[in-house]
């Protein structure tokens, strides 16, 4: 009976690993090396990275949602707290998208906040 190797497994992680390595440039897609590292680092970034775009867009509809409300001649925190205080549950990235396609329907929502303010 033949001896048995981790030969075939070996060979199949570093397939495997060079497959996800595909599209970088030069040693980096090549090597096991060169590649494992920067397949680790980005696969570190990517875990990074899915938290802060969640925090990032808030930032954004955030940042939206107070230049369409001071346009209105009212500010973030009052209209939030205005919205609260009336009940309104609607959340950020509903009242970004509103304040950009909706202008109308966002301005009754400002009235609404400045009435239960």
């Amino acid at each position: 009976m033949p001896r048995s190797t981790g030969a075939p497994a070996h060979r199949a992680r570093k397939k495997r690993l060079l497959k996800v390595a595909r599209g970088n440039r030069g040693a980096r897609s090549k090597r096991y090396r060169s590649a494992n590292e920067t397949v680790l680092r980005a696969m570190a970034y990517a875990y990074r990275d899915r938290r802060n775009r969640k925090r990032e867009f808030r930032r954004l509809w955030t940042v939206r949602i107070n230049a369409a409300v001071r346009e209105l001649g009212m500010n973030y925190s009052r209209f939030i707290d205005g919205l609260n205080k009336a009940g309104v549950e609607v959340n950020r990235k509903i009242l970004a998208e509103l304040a950009v396609s909706d202008p109308p329907a966002f301005s009754k929502l400002v009235e609404i906040a400045r009435t239960a303010a």
